[in-house]
């Protein structure tokens, strides 16, 4: 048997910790933004990046706590715990709508025109900037890194930025057209928006802690490690694949004649674990060795 862990690097970390000040500046605009207008709209805008605060160091925990080696307890790693903060971010996500829907409600009743709306538009604007540039950074990085919770903060700014675009667009037909519940309405539109996205993320975190296999992709990959790297055997079966946030666990039967002398076989696994690893970064690998004639359970992997 063979085994083997890449550590991730400190990248996914220094983001996430930058993310925090950021998501407190642009709470703060806001909030500036909301308490010159008055709008419904840009208060949902407002309460959503609150949760973006909270979420953000809930991500930065659970980075922190995935990077962490294994030990005793815990002997295969901590990546799961970015699941885990996905999770929350989803959830986070589908809070951050429910409070939408309670301030919009109260004001499709009584609807009262924002005062400066202008104003409260270009504050907003800037905001929406900021937060456009930093999720594609979280997104973009966090999916180099395979960090699901880089990942998911960068998704839940990115649903801060529809938010901020629907409040504009409900704000100028207010402005436009002198009705002021366009504003709790496109307030309304906007949480059903961001609801769907929270249940989105959830589902996608939850199939990480059910211990998704590989994409096909990296599938392939491996498989065509093996065949270009197992002469001397049989073959190989059984072969399953798992990803916990940046580590990938793979293990396989390697088939070999039975009087081959225990060196050679295990040169053989040395080899493909060198190829596996260098196809899929972060890969741990367990390769049980069997002689032939064994009855494979799995899908065997030929080598011609």
């Amino acid at each position: 048997m063979s085994t083997g862990h890449a550590h991730g690097s400190s990248m996914p970390r220094k983001l996430a910790i930058a993310t925090i000040p950021l998501s407190l500046l642009v709470l703060a605009i806001k909030l500036a933004a909301w308490h010159l207008t008055g709008s419904v709209a840009l208060l949902s805008d407002a309460l959503e990046s609150i949760v973006n605060v909270v979420a953000s160091v809930a991500a930065l925990v659970a980075i922190i706590y995935a990077s962490k080696p294994a030990d005793h307890d815990h002997q295969f790693g901590h990546h799961k715990a970015e699941y885990i903060s996905a999770v929350i971010e989803g959830v986070a996500i589908v809070v951050a709508a429910l409070l939408i829907f309670k301030e919009a409600a109260g004001e499709l009743l009584h609807p009262t025109m924002p005062t400066d709306i202008y104003i409260g538009l270009g504050v907003n604007v800037v905001a929406s900037l900021i937060n456009g540039v930093w999720a594609y950074v979280l997104i973009r990085a966090g999916r180099a890194a395979r960090s699901p919770a880089l990942v998911a903060d960068g998704k839940h700014i990115r649903t801060d930025v529809v938010t901020s675009i629907g409040v504009v667009i409900g704000l100028g037909l207010a402005l436009a057209t002198g009705y002021p519940i366009f504003d709790p309405l496109l307030a309304l539109a906007v949480g059903a928006h961001i609801l769907y996205a929270g249940w989105g993320l959830i589902k996608e975190s939850l199939g990480g802690l059910m211990d998704t296999a590989l994409t096909q992709e990296e599938s392939e990959m491996i498989r065509q490690a093996i065949m270009d790297n197992a002469a001397g055997s049989s073959g190989v079966h059984d072969l399953r694949t798992r990803r916990a946030g940046s580590a990938a666990f793979i293990d396989f039967h390697l088939v070999v004649s039975e009087d081959m002398p225990v060196g050679e076989a295990h040169d053989i696994c040395d080899r493909l674990e060198a190829a596996i690893k260098k196809a899929i970064p972060g890969a741990s690998l367990a390769i049980h060795v069997e002689p032939e004639g064994v009855k494979p359970h799995g899908v065997r992997v030929r080598l011609s």
